[in-house]
């Protein structure tokens, strides 16, 4: 292999490969709890990415995701109005969809072939979402 991108024989330029890294990857934070959304949105943008939008339930949630087309949701398992499967699913609808990582304090009880039907990219405890490569899971598919 010549270590060149897929579909780009002759590789990229280094003034386009800075552009593609420094493209800006928006993010709608979706947590019930007023305090996460401001820790969540401190540690997106120190990883180099842009909230657009937050949002304290699923109602909402949805709102944002079609008023913003954001490239990344981050999403709780718990909301007042439903629970954050269920917000996935409802996405699945949707012409562009976000890349969806689910969020909870307790383990998701959810199987990963549940989850990536529901249309989930991942599940990562809130305890651990400082030490989450966040970029490359929200970031543009090879």
């Amino acid at each position: 292999m010549s270590g060149k991108p897929w579909g780009c024989p002759y590789g990229l330029d280094n003034g386009i490969q800075g552009t593609l890294r420094n493209m800006s990857v928006n993010i709608v934070v979706v947590d019930d709890d007023p305090g996460f959304r401001r820790i969540a949105k401190t540690l997106l943008t120190a990883r180099g990415m842009h909230v657009v939008a937050e949002s304290g339930d699923g109602a909402s949630a949805l709102a944002a995701v079609r008023e913003h087309r954001p490239d990344g949701l981050l999403l709780d398992l718990h909301l007042p109005d439903h629970d954050g499967v269920a917000v996935a699913r409802m996405l699945r609808a949707e012409e562009q969809r976000p890349r969806i990582v689910l969020t909870s304090t307790e383990q998701s009880f959810w199987s990963a072939d549940e989850l990536q039907q529901a249309g989930i990219e991942s599940f990562i405890a809130k305890d651990r979402l400082f030490d989450a490569d966040l970029r490359s899971i929200f970031g543009p598919t090879a």
